[in-house]
């Protein structure tokens, strides 16, 4: 079986997004778009899926190099896949497919699609091509066009609010890629180059290799939204279109923690100390508390679902100081990866919860996505009922919420269960209790939605709304797929946890 190195699908996966949306700016009024866009996903997921097949096949899981020109770095730009980039490439190409899926029908017969397909390409071929970036510049121009594209996507609204939101996105964006910026200045000027692995290689404890990891964490704490840096991420979440805010939700915000890990834990992991890995477990588990107490009083159903993600995110941030007593035993060798820097137990987590959060928040952006087109208002208030009249959206909404709280038999359930046990293996026992405590607070808000879906009675003087039927059963069907999907990771979680702790000396988180 021809290898991954060896075989053109690295560079296919970063090209085929980009000819997508050169054919949606092409042919933007074609009446068959819809089509040739989810003809496009799902050509990219059977890549995807033989990428994974390939990866998995060869030498252990060990990390997978495409020398562009066959010409290696630091001259040429290399192309690497590892364990915790092929399950960011999977998830991409599965949530890419399902939500292009919805967005055909969602923009079906509406002028807005005819600016929607371009960038939600662009968007795509952004994020694809920084799971694979080997090159610390190429990482930057890949946060770039993320960042362009989807601060667009959030304005195809048109109203006041997703503009201004829009601009506070993008602002905050470029600020936290200037950071990113100099850090990267810094580096090449102490080690000569931007290959990741070569830094790595040659990197300590020095002022300089210091000095860059604090800007980096900045600048990518910013794109994250990382409590207290959260402020522009609910409002741009909640006034976009409904897959734009499930893929900003699942995948976008991930790209910047996924680098922020490689760099933390691998190419500069000399650099960390312990307490910046305490203060950033702290922010983590301040935002869980903050962000479910925002999405309690939230009056929005959009706006609850958005504090909820900036909650979600807390708990990713425990990794960092759940494998401090691992972070200084990272190597590499040539090209690629040859060692984690932190414990399995730790990465297993952290990763399974990205994925967990990913495909639950997606299923959970668009059933409420669904309920505001039935019911015309994404008032919480004017969900009263409202589970008579929607009920599987309802369902649906509740199956991505049992995920979020972390009840069994949900993929929720298997990442928490692997942060309450590794905060007890690694003796640092209080994080159990801010995993329990927002397991408990994630529940307090979303109960709110769900007694309200459930009670049918009428208010005096209250205005009823005649609900709309959906334009298409796609909208609910997608929907239904991802909830299905976050149940079943429940069940089978071991293929995630393998490829995220692979054997000792074998490249990957």
């Amino acid at each position: 079986m021809t290898s991954l190195s060896s075989s053109l699908l690295l560079p296919i996966i970063v090209f085929l997004p980009l000819i997508a949306a050169l054919v949606g700016f092409i042919l933007s009024r074609n009446t068959f778009q819809g089509q040739l866009n989810v003809g496009f996903a799902f050509v990219q997921f059977l890549i995807v899926v033989l990428m994974t097949i390939l990866f998995l096949d060869e030498q252990s899981y060990q990390s997978a190099v495409y020398q562009i020109g066959s010409w290696g770095a630091p001259l040429g730009i290399d192309l690497v896949v590892d364990g915790f980039s092929i399950l960011m490439i999977g998830l991409t190409g599965l949530l890419t497919l399902i939500l292009t899926i919805y967005g055909a029908a969602y923009y079906a017969d509406d002028p807005k699609s005819l600016r929607f397909w371009p960038l939600w390409w662009l968007l795509i071929a952004g994020l694809n091509a920084l799971f694979v970036s080997g090159d610390a510049f190429n990482i930057y121009v890949c946060l770039e066009i993320i960042g362009l594209s989807a601060a667009a996507l959030v304005a195809l609204q048109s109203t006041r609010a997703s503009l201004e939101a829009a601009l506070r996105y993008l602002l905050v964006g470029l600020l936290g890629s200037l950071f990113y910026l100099m850090a990267i200045a810094i580096l090449y000027r102490s080690h000569g180059t931007l290959d990741l692995a070569q830094i790595a290689a040659s990197s300590g404890n020095g002022l300089p290799d210091q000095v860059a990891m604090i800007l980096i964490t900045i600048g990518l704490l910013l794109k994250i939204a990382l409590f207290p840096l959260h402020f522009w991420l609910p409002q741009a979440h909640a006034n976009a279109p409904t897959p734009v805010s499930a893929i900003l939700s699942a995948l976008v915000v991930k790209a910047s923690l996924y680098v922020l890990i490689k760099f933390w834990f691998e190419v500069l992991s000399g650099s960390t100390t312990f307490g910046a890995s305490q203060v950033l477990g702290v922010l983590g588990g301040i935002a869980i508390v903050y962000g479910s107490w925002k999405a309690f009083r939230a009056t929005q159903l959009k706006v609850l679902i958005a504090y909820s993600t900036v909650a979600q995110l807390g708990y990713i941030f425990l990794l960092f100081p759940l494998s401090e007593h691992a972070a200084n035993t990272s190597s590499f060798s040539g090209s690629s990866f040859s060692g984690s820097s932190f414990s399995g137990s730790a990465s297993q987590a952290a990763i399974y919860f990205i994925v967990a959060h990913a495909c639950a928040k997606a299923a959970m952006f668009l059933s409420a996505g669904n309920l505001i087109l039935s019911q015309g208002s994404g008032d919480i208030a004017q969900l009263k009922g409202i589970a008579t009249r929607e009920p599987l959206n309802v369902l649906i909404f509740t199956i991505a919420g049992v995920s979020l709280i972390g009840l069994p038999p949900s993929a929720g359930f298997i990442a928490k269960w692997l942060l309450l046990t590794t905060s007890i293996e690694s003796g640092q026992w209080w994080w159990v209790l801010v995993v329990l405590s927002g397991g408990l607070l994630a529940a307090m808000y979303l109960f709110k939605i769900l007694s309200l879906a459930f009670d049918n009675t009428l208010d005096d003087g209250a205005v009823q709304r005649q609900p709309k039927a959906l334009s298409s059963k796609l909208l609910t069907s997608s929907a239904l797929v991802l909830a299905l999907i976050t149940l079943a990771l429940g069940f089978n979680a071991e293929f995630i946890l393998n490829i995220s702790n692979p054997p000792v000396g074998v490249s990957g988180i």
